[in-house]
């Protein structure tokens, strides 16, 4: 079915909040028509019926770290575009080369991360460069740049050089760059915002500048005057004002802490995605391993929760972008697509509307990266709809309660989206071949 209309649905408009009945022509992978309640319908087209259910555009999860295994989970979830923040684009070539119908999200990709020695996961690989070589840094870039990487990601050990080397080179050809500071020693939000670095993940490295000479490594006893269960305020607002002059964007992921901090009782509705993740075993073994370390998660890792949280909302409301990420998979039960929805509750538990909170998974997340046919319902965009049951806008867990999905103009419901999740034998296939071609390569 390549052309047919949803009919009499209520689209809901994320880029003013509005919302109205109405009609939504689907040619190809495009939205060609939006009929009002009244206007005269063309004949001869295939109809859907979509009275009392609710249009918002397919959501996007803005940190993540995508997998072959389990692509297919985020469309299940209504999520058709993901920002892959770190990993390899070579191995992910399969996954973005898929067409725009794919039962898998869009892929905008960073490449391997660039962190400093001795790399906080391992030396180099195919995943991460270690570097304290400015001129490396430089030449990675340029690496990235050939393989189709669409924004640089560096990770916490870096030195300060090597980052502005690797900015600098970066802008030569419009590439923005992220970084990770949970892990970082001495760097902090600051010092990369200074360097020209866009985009700081889970809001880190705000502690690091609020409290000189803290670290996840420095003995906790020595700063334990600092409350982090009462951010200070203030200190927030006087860092987020500095961080707003550098035009920095923030993705807080704060839902990574949240199911950490909540373990054993942690979020898991019962559906069917979640279900379905909960069979590969990939995942459910790195999660289990997680959970027991959870104790020093949650004395450690998490405990900035609160001020990321803080700095998500103060940052919003000085007018920053602050966009909706997962950081999924990492530490304990973070559902692959599932869990942007627990993101989006977040968002509203820490005082965003509802329409704030879709936003920022939407067209605020969108705008965030310069897509522009993805992120609102208009005409001329591409087809990634989300049908759900209920509105949204009265209550953000209705995002959950999905009634089928559009990806790229092609209809699916939550089954058969599953239904392409692949085998653990096809996964181990594409690796080895991945692996021949990296060798091979000689990187």
């Amino acid at each position: 079915m390549r052309n047919f209309i949803i009919k009499n649905g209520t689209i809901i408009d994320v880029e003013n909040g509005s919302s109205y009945v109405g009609s939504i022509e689907v040619e190809g992978n495009t939205v060609k028509r939006i009929f009002k309640r009244d206007e005269v319908l063309p004949e001869g087209i295939d109809i859907i019926d979509a009275e009392g259910k609710y249009i918002i555009p397919g959501l996007i999860d803005m940190h993540c770290h995508i997998n072959e295994r389990f692509a297919p989970h985020f469309v299940a979830s209504g999520v058709t575009t993901v920002r892959n923040t770190a990993g390899n684009v070579m191995l992910l070539s399969k996954l973005i080369e898929q067409p725009d119908d794919a039962p898998i999200p869009r892929i905008y990709a960073s490449d391997r991360m660039i962190d400093g020695t001795p790399g906080q996961w391992g030396p180099t690989s195919y995943g991460a460069l270690v570097t304290d070589d400015p001129e490396e840094a430089r030449k990675e870039v340029r690496r990235q740049v050939e393989v189709g990487a669409k924004f640089i990601k560096l990770y916490g050990w870096i030195k300060r050089e090597v980052m502005a080397a690797a900015v600098d080179e970066a802008k030569k050809y419009n590439l923005e760059v992220a970084i990770d500071l949970v892990n970082s020693k001495d760097l902090t939000t600051l010092d990369a915002a200074e360097c020209g670095v866009t985009w700081i993940e889970h809001a880190s490295g705000f502690a690091h500048e609020m409290y000189k000479g803290w670290n996840l490594f420095v003995d906790q006893e020595e700063l334990s005057h600092i409350d982090w269960e009462n951010p200070d305020q203030e200190k927030i607002k006087e860092i987020c004002k500095k961080m707003l002059a550098y035009n920095v964007k923030l993705c807080p992921t704060m839902v990574i802490y949240d199911q950490s901090i909540k373990y054993p009782e942690f979020w898991s509705p019962k559906n069917i995605v979640i279900e379905s993740a909960s069979k590969i075993n990939y995942i459910m073994q790195y999660w289990k391993q997680q959970s027991e370390h959870i104790d020093s998660i949650k004395k450690y890792n998490a405990k900035t929760h609160n001020l990321e949280k803080a700095i998500a909302k103060i940052y919003y409301d000085m007018g920053g972008t602050v966009v909706a990420g997962t950081d999924t998979p990492g530490l304990v039960y973070t559902y692959p697509g599932m869990v942007l929805h627990r993101e989006l509750e977040i968002f509203v538990e820490i005082g965003f509307s509802e329409l704030e909170a879709l936003q920022a998974a939407t067209v605020n997340a969108a705008k965030s990266i310069n897509l522009d046919g993805i992120g609102v319902i208009k005409e001329g965009n591409i087809a990634d709809l989300v049908i759900l049951n209920d509105n949204p806008l009265e209550d953000i867990k209705h995002t959950q309660d999905i009634h089928f999905i559009i990806k790229g103009g092609k209809v699916y419901t939550q089954e058969e989206i599953l239904s392409h999740v692949p085998s653990e034998e096809e996964v181990e296939k594409s690796i080895a071949k991945f692996t021949d071609k990296w060798e091979l390569l000689g990187k």
